[in-house]
């Protein structure tokens, strides 16, 4: 980061707080600030605050983006051959589609370098699924991550800690000062993160419904637009995909359901909503990445990367690479297991089709059995879960299988089934469904 000259904290505070617009040497001074401690905890927060109130230009927003990045290490990855595409999702209940499409774009050409996070709330987090595998090491050095990239062509990873340390800080206040819901600092959030990571070109999943993070699509669209605008303002190109997150994606939801879902699609048995959105993220990626002329042809490559087994082998060989137990492909048991199965079944006088299957509703129920975190220390159990949920549009009678729980505690087990029968509702006729996929920015 370029020197600066000595502001005061206040003052920039102040400047914010009345709506003005900040330089790009007042925001650099701030990033900077936070991760050597010269904006202290609560003025970092005032200003947080104010940003809130005040929110950010789309220039602002992109200086705050690259301030964030370059408050630690960029990784150069320019001397790894090969296109180098990541994807981001803003979360969602049963959202593994990394795992299915991280090998998957590499079997198909690419290279994916992926740091991911951890769940919080009712949304799974990539790096507590793939630490279902016993031995799978997510926090690796940036070195490790870079020989497992040439190697393989994929490795999903934590964030290091040279890594965006303003970011690492500013989530933490934010999250405990209702600071969240901020598109300019959601936005400089993601981004710094992935542009720090040395990709090339990046596509964004931007969930909106029940159970995503922006309930609106209105929101969503902002949101998608701003982090696109931050990727041209840094040279990379960026497409971001509008994906419907009123009902989980998948039937499977939790840590070890969600590696099994995610390994069967790689064999060619993936529920079809959740291929639906992982064809057209991976298409996008191999678009950009100049490993596809069009989402046809990509379209083509991918199915045949499934059928070939060529896009499993790579998720084996990123296990092997990354310490995991690359028999749990082929031998499901050796994940964390629940103590029993609790099959929730429609009443008696049940008939219709099912209407809705609320996804916020759904990850209540992973939280109740375990499977989820109210803070970022909490540890999540592994073997908790929902599998062979009931999607929307499919018929109920007396006694139909709604879904499995997969339960270590029967008291949680009931809270769970409460929260899944509040989830699921029937109509007399089979409903009008809205699109998956939305809307397309870039």
């Amino acid at each position: 980061m370029q020197t600066s000259p000595t502001f005061f904290p206040q003052d920039i505070i102040i400047k914010k707080r009345d709506g003005g617009a900040l330089t790009k040497a007042e925001i650099e001074f701030f990033a900077r600030g936070v991760a050597d401690g010269t904006f202290a905890d609560y003025q970092a927060t005032a200003l947080l605050m104010a940003i809130f109130w005040r929110g950010m230009t789309p220039e602002e927003t992109a200086w705050l983006t690259d301030a964030m990045m370059r408050s630690g290490e960029v990784i150069d990855l320019k001397d790894i051959p090969g296109a180098k595409v990541d994807k981001h999702s803003t979360g969602g209940v049963g959202d593994k589609v990394s795992l299915i499409l991280a090998p998957l774009a590499v079997a198909c050409g690419l290279k994916v370098p992926m740091m991911s996070g951890r769940g919080l709330g009712h949304t799974g987090g990539t790096l507590d699924k793939l630490e279902a595998i016993p031995g799978f090491k997510v926090q690796l050095s940036v070195p490790e991550f870079r020989a497992i990239l040439q190697k393989v062509g994929c490795a999903m990873i934590g964030q290091t800690p040279q890594v965006v340390p303003t970011d690492r800080k500013l989530y933490s206040l934010r999250d405990v000062t209702g600071t969240v819901e901020c598109i300019p600092l959601i936005c400089a959030s993601i981004m710094s993160k992935k542009l720090a990571e040395g990709i090339d070109s990046l596509v964004l999943d931007v969930k909106f419904g029940k159970g995503a993070f922006m309930k609106k699509k209105d929101d969503a669209l902002t949101l998608a637009k701003a982090m696109v605008a931050v990727g041209k303002a840094a040279g990379k190109p960026v497409w971001a995909q509008l994906t419907a997150m009123n009902q989980p994606l998948g039937r499977a939801a939790g840590h070890t359901t969600e590696v099994i879902e995610s390994i069967e699609c790689l064999k060619g048995n993936g529920p079809s909503d959740l291929m639906e959105v992982t064809y057209s993220l991976t298409g996008h990626m191999l678009v950009l990445g100049g490993a596809a002329t069009d989402q046809a042809d990509a379209r083509k490559k991918m199915e045949g990367a499934i059928a070939d087994g060529s896009a499993l082998q790579k998720f084996r060989e990123m296990c092997v690479a990354q310490s995991g137990d690359p028999r749990v492909i082929e031998d499901y048991s050796i994940l964390p297991t629940a103590k029993k199965l609790l099959e929730v079944k429609a009443a008696a006088n049940a008939q219709g089709f099912v209407s809705e299957v609320d996804a916020l509703k759904c990850g209540h129920a992973i939280m109740a059995l375990g499977g989820g975190r109210a803070a970022v220390t909490d540890k999540v159990d592994h073997a908790v879960g929902i599998s062979d949920l009931i999607k929307i549009g499919e018929p109920v009678s007396a006694g139909t299988r709604l879904c499995v729980l997969h339960i270590n505690d029967d008291a949680k087990g009931a809270r769970a089934e409460a929260f899944i029968r509040e989830a699921i509702k029937l109509t007399p006729t089979a409903p009008q469904q809205e699109p998956l996929i939305q809307d397309l920015v870039k």
